[in-house]
């Protein structure tokens, strides 16, 4: 009931905001900062949730810290390369492992461990497709299955990572096909399964052409050159200047 709770924080369905809202520091006449990055940020994300639950007592053995590799077929990097490739500090990465490693001895997650993941932490919706999308931004090689380095180099990127590397990844998960273009449907597509995932408990209650709307303001301000289609460039430069977006940022921590 908690989690269901968290989760109805999210009011908007979007992982980027409303361009077309006044932005929170607009109003209280307080400019935007970089939310800090705090244990109880890092402890918001469902996928951490996940993990952590599975991590061994505190006061265990703590002989596996280096990342021991003897029960896993897929072997990680070593401790210090992961702590050079992301921004966890090295107890983070071993408390990410153990878990990591409870849960998926084989050293894989495939995707419907994504879906059994979101349908616990958001149970008042579906979560089945917003759970496939997002698998499949983090499985980069598109093989059908994360592994550990993959998982936590996504996971700091999206927890941790500057502005523009977090709107590269966002730009990542909307480009469903990957062609480097993000097209209306696509862009819709995603809104409509993170709406499904927060079901009817938001606040306020969303509207179903919700996401419709929410996809016509945003191409109407990214699409710059009228083609139909939005680039990279034309992603990173629209929600760069705009306040309210780069002030939502921190809505990844609730929908990851």
């Amino acid at each position: 009931m908690q989690r269901a709770k968290e989760a109805m924080k999210v009011s908007d369905g979007s992982l980027l905001g409303d361009p077309g809202s006044t932005p929170l520091s607009k109003k209280q006449g307080v400019k935007w900062q970089k939310p800090r990055l705090s244990r109880q940020a890092l402890m918001r994300c469902c996928l951490v949730k996940w993990i952590l639950s599975s991590s061994a007592p505190q006061g265990s053995d703590s002989s596996d810290s280096e990342l021991e590799l003897s029960t896993v077929r897929h072997q990680p990097e070593g401790l210090e390369q992961l702590q050079a490739q992301t921004k966890f500090t090295k107890k983070e990465l071993q408390s990410l492992y153990r878990g990591f490693k409870n849960e998926c001895p084989s050293g894989l997650v495939d995707e419907d461990t994504f879906k059994l993941i979101y349908a616990q932490f958001f149970p008042q919706g579906d979560a089945t497709t917003y759970a496939h999308f997002l698998f499949n931004a983090f499985d980069a090689d598109g093989n059908g299955a994360i592994c550990f380095e993959d998982f936590v180099v996504g996971l700091s990127i999206l927890l941790r990572g500057t502005v523009q590397e977090k709107l590269k990844w966002a730009f990542n998960l909307y480009d469903i096909n990957k062609d480097g273009y993000i097209t209306k449907e696509e862009m819709l597509a995603i809104m409509k399964s993170i709406y499904d995932m927060m079901g009817r408990h938001t606040y306020p209650l969303v509207q179903e052409d919700a996401p419709l709307e929410h996809v016509e303001r945003f191409f109407q301000k990214m699409d710059r050159n009228q083609d139909g289609v939005v680039t990279i460039d034309e992603f990173l430069e629209t929600c760069q200047k705009d306040e309210n977006i780069m002030s939502s940022m921190q809505l990844f921590e609730n929908v990851i």
